[in-house]
């Protein structure tokens, strides 16, 4: 009798949480009404920008007013926990307006999210993206909700601060790895527990111990055999010129008394120092021992959040203009590739055409421009001078004709 075994073939299929390519819009986008009463909240628009390489495909959402805050989010529509599965966030950011200072980044949101009322201190489970602020701020920022307090990275990635479009990748694993891609490209990469401040210490230094008062940490000490030549302290420092001369017209009335200049002393050794010897009684760095943390708590989910409910906008801006598109939450890194190489990598080279032809454009006109005004400055200076001329002209004929009673 023959035992026929039955092998059944799980296949694990990629989810695709969230997708948005901004083809319509508002659509499903709830604008908060936070700071409208101030007249601080600023406005979005649907613009794939001066330069795109699609102006179709290249649709997003826009700032559009200067020095103001924005706040807007969509719905996850069926949320999700990521425990135990990866989690890869992924959007296109175009700082066209050469950023000075302001937000390009995302937040991924828990359910319960007030939309209408969505504001700055809304709890997020993830914050991820560019933040550029002058030359003091240019990072890309990875911060994770933990336990109620926002935790930021503690290595610095930096940006891209052009005015293109890119892709920024976030990839977090269920084995507390993490890794940040820029246009595909790794920029950093690490563990969670090493890159943030989630957890206590391990180790802290005994409480119950301190370098005893007689431990000697100094390698190398004053030789107590050197001493200090006589008349050491008597050198000068500087001494006078002894080639300076009184000059010849010097006059002691009116200059007062002649002091000759003063120069470096060749003779100076400066401040006296004994030799110094190996220390007889040094006992080495003193180390502070440690002791296991009683407050250290280990967690290998990190990672891990309960809920993924919402996406969302929530930057201030000093100059408007940011573009963001193409955005995916997945659980399969290559389902955010395939999704970044049918969008921005259709479309970034074609952008970059248009916007150095644009540049170029833009160096030609101010060229031309500053050639116009540098004619406009030399004709009003060459006419200046012809004026100069005929006035000078009309006052040598008065001065060549003689007065009346001279005639």
């Amino acid at each position: 009798m023959w035992l026929v075994g039955v092998f059944l073939l799980t296949v694990v299929t990629a989810e695709v949480y969230f997708k948005e390519t901004f083809d319509e819009f508002p659509g499903d986008w709830v604008v908060s009404d936070w700071k409208k009463s101030s007249g601080e909240a600023g406005e979005f628009d649907h613009s794939a920008g001066e330069w795109y390489g699609d102006e179709q495909m290249d649709l997003g959402l826009r700032t559009s007013k200067d020095a103001r805050f924005y706040a807007i989010s969509k719905k996850i529509a069926d949320s999700f926990s990521n425990k135990g599965k990866d989690l890869v966030l992924q959007f296109q950011v175009k700082h066209a307006q050469d950023i000075d200072c302001g937000g390009g980044y995302l937040k991924f949101f828990p359910e319960g999210l007030d939309q209408e009322h969505m504001h700055g201190d809304a709890k997020y489970n993830i914050m991820f993206g560019p933040d550029i602020c002058g030359s003091g701020t240019k990072k890309v920022h990875v911060i994770f909700e933990y336990k109620g307090e926002n935790q930021l990275i503690k290595k610095t990635i930096m940006p891209e601060t052009n005015q293109l479009s890119h892709v920024y990748t976030l990839i977090v694993k269920p084995d507390q790895s993490y890794e940040v891609r820029i246009d595909g490209d790794k920029k950093e990469s690490g563990n969670l527990k090493d890159d943030w401040d989630f957890l206590e210490p391990k180790k802290i230094k005994d409480p119950e111990e301190s370098k005893p008062e007689d431990w000697v940490d100094d390698a190398k000490m004053d030789d107590p055999e050197s001493v200090k030549p006589d008349g050491w302290d008597d050198i000068p420092k500087e001494i006078d010129d002894p080639e300076a001369e009184k000059p010849d017209d010097w006059d002691d009335e009116a200059d007062g008394e002649w002091e000759p200049p003063v120069i470096d002393n060749p003779d100076y050794k400066g401040e006296w120092k004994a030799d110094r010897i190996d220390n007889p009684d040094y006992k080495g760095p003193w180390v502070h021992p440690e002791i296991d943390n009683p407050d250290f708590v280990d967690d290998d989910e990190i990672y891990a959040y309960e809920s993924f409910g919402y996406v969302g906008v929530d930057i201030w801006q000093v100059k408007s203009g940011t573009i963001f598109d193409n955005i995916i939450i997945t659980d399969d890194i290559t389902e955010a590739e395939a999704f970044m190489a049918d969008t921005w990598g259709k479309t970034h080279e074609a952008e970059k055409e248009m916007f150095d032809a644009a540049e170029k454009k833009r160096r030609d006109e101010e060229e031309a421009q500053r050639k116009k005004d540098e004619e406009a400055r030399k004709a009003e200076e060459e006419a200046e001078e012809e004026d100069e001329d005929e006035e000078e002209d009309e006052d040598e004929e008065e001065e060549s004709v003689p007065p009346k009673e001279e005639l």
